[in-house]
């Protein structure tokens, strides 16, 4: 078949952290097949991000919590373009009947031992087990192997945009630069106090010169006072930004401490010097994925895996210190 004809459709719909996770696979698939036409079905929260990578021909909206009516949109879609092969980078079971209603010539997704859902490899014309790959980066990356991409090194091709938000957040910090400081989470299980990260604030502005600057998303500006009410004039806190703006308030920033959330995940992706929190979920899987950049992690002493809420009185992300964030951003920042 001529390479130029051909088309590939990616399913990953969301989180907003693994929508990031699942840029380097579609950038090794395109840089294998580079005449090809890669599509990206995603939830429409998150399609100003793909817009940014660069390789995309199209991004669909799909919008999960009005499912039918998006599904019937898909397969009216697969009516019109035929696809060579449409890859579940998510693995679930919405998500592999939404990869096979595509009707693609082929339908490829990990093997079951590898699926949240197993039930979903059913939908799969081809499973891959991708081995001892622990970082859903490095899984992404074995899943494309079906598709004849051998690379498996880490690229997030990402378009810069002009952000009035970075703009804005340049002038009030100064030249000397910002640190990022991102409090929330979508899971209370993941958020460490807003006070500590004041008091590291305090003590980067106090031992770096540099201010920090405190993202915030819906239902989380409070947090975000919290941290600039605690952090005795170190801090500012952000304005309103889009997905697209932390990208690039992300890339201007010289260092970024936070929790397991999306804006973590970009700040990655776009270099950033990364110190990062850890609790019920696992940094070797979710974590930042540079070796110079630092991950302080309960996950062992947690007793809630991968759940929103914790079971015990506190959540074991608590347990970290102020002083072990304050030795870990000390050896981020000399790696730099």
């Amino acid at each position: 078949m001529n390479e130029r004809d051909t088309r590939f459709l990616i399913v990953r719909l969301g989180s907003l952290g693994d929508v990031v996770h699942a840029i380097p696979a579609v950038a090794a698939l395109k840089r294998r097949h580079p005449s090809s036409a890669i599509d990206w079905v995603v939830d429409p929260r998150y399609v100003d991000l793909v817009k940014l990578v660069r390789g995309i021909s199209s991004v669909f909206p799909f919008d999960p919590r009005r499912y039918l009516a998006a599904l019937r949109f898909v397969r009216a879609l697969g009516r019109q373009t035929t696809y060579d092969a449409a890859i579940d980078l998510q693995g679930l079971i919405k998500s592999a009947v939404l990869a096979r209603a595509i009707r693609a010539r082929r339908t490829i997704g990990f093997s079951g031992a590898h699926l949240r859902e197993p039930i979903a490899r059913f939908f799969y014309t081809e499973s891959v087990d991708t081995g001892a790959a622990s970082h859903v980066i490095e899984k992404g990356l074995e899943l494309v192997r079906a598709l004849d991409v051998s690379d498996r090194s880490i690229h997030f091709p990402l378009r810069i945009p002009d952000s009035r938000a970075a703009a804005s957040i340049a002038t009030r910090t100064g030249i000397a630069g910002y640190t990022l400081i991102n409090p929330g989470a979508a899971w209370p299980n993941k958020r460490w106090p807003p006070e500590r990260f004041g008091a590291v604030a305090a003590a980067i502005r106090d031992r770096h010169g540099l201010r920090s600057v405190v993202l915030w998303g819906p239902g989380e500006e409070s947090a975000a006072s919290a941290v600039v009410a605690a952090s005795r004039g170190a801090a500012v806190q952000a304005p309103p930004t889009s997905i697209t703006d932390i990208v690039t308030v992300a890339r201007g920033a010289r260092l970024m401490v936070s929790g397991d959330t999306g804006p973590l995940h970009i700040a990655g992706a776009v270099g950033t010097p990364i110190v990062a929190l850890f609790g019920p979920t696992r940094a070797e899987r979710n974590g930042p994925w540079s070796p110079a950049d630092i991950s302080i992690s309960r996950f062992d002493q947690c007793v809630c895996h991968y759940e929103r809420r914790c079971r015990r009185d506190r959540p074991c992300i608590d347990d970290i210190s102020v002083d072990e964030v304050l030795a870990a951003v000390e050896r981020r920042v000399a790696a730099r």
